[in-house]
């Protein structure tokens, strides 16, 4: 097998990209600064859907809370390939703002700590003080198992021309 990059991810001589073991610092804390995220999965006609979701951290995964069904969930469940996408801080005279882009497997799990994990994420993307609007129930946490990360920023991969 051989290291491709200082970002853990490994790649096997069949092809396969496996998880990335340790998220890099940089990227820890642009998810921990609470951009909103771009959820990108694929719908059963191969198109793509999009949703906006809060992301959070649980070790090396990156996960989400959802309280309903979705259609983003529904699509995960049938197929676990997903694309997560953050918009660093925006910075006055910049050309190309730093964002990153995280491909990853999903995994959808029914869970009473859903509300839990969106009441967390209420404090980082609403404020320190608000509960989250919702009321308590069961929903669904996902946890994002990261295959690679690219974007522009401290966190992307450099590549080579062989890479594409």
């Amino acid at each position: 097998m051989e290291e491709s990059g200082a970002l853990g991810r490994a790649r096997g001589y069949d092809g396969v990209v496996t998880a990335v073991n340790v998220l890099p610092s940089e990227l820890r804390d642009l998810i921990a600064s609470g951009p909103l995220a771009h959820l990108s999965t694929i719908n059963p006609d191969g198109s793509p859907q999009v949703s906006v979701v809060w992301i959070g951290l649980d070790g090396d995964e990156l996960v989400s809370g959802h309280m309903g069904w979705w259609v983003k969930l529904r699509n995960i469940e049938r197929d676990p390939r997903v694309v997560l996408s953050f918009d660093a801080p925006r910075v006055p005279g910049v050309f190309l703002n730093e964002y990153a882009v995280v491909r990853a497997r999903a995994v959808v799990t029914p869970s009473d700590d859903a509300w839990d994990l969106l009441n967390r994420l209420t404090k980082v993307y609403m404020a320190p003080d608000v509960e989250f609007p919702a009321p308590k129930g069961p929903g669904y946490v996902v946890r994002y198992t990261v295959e690679r990360i690219g974007g522009v920023g401290p966190w992307a991969a450099r590549r080579t021309r062989t890479e594409g």
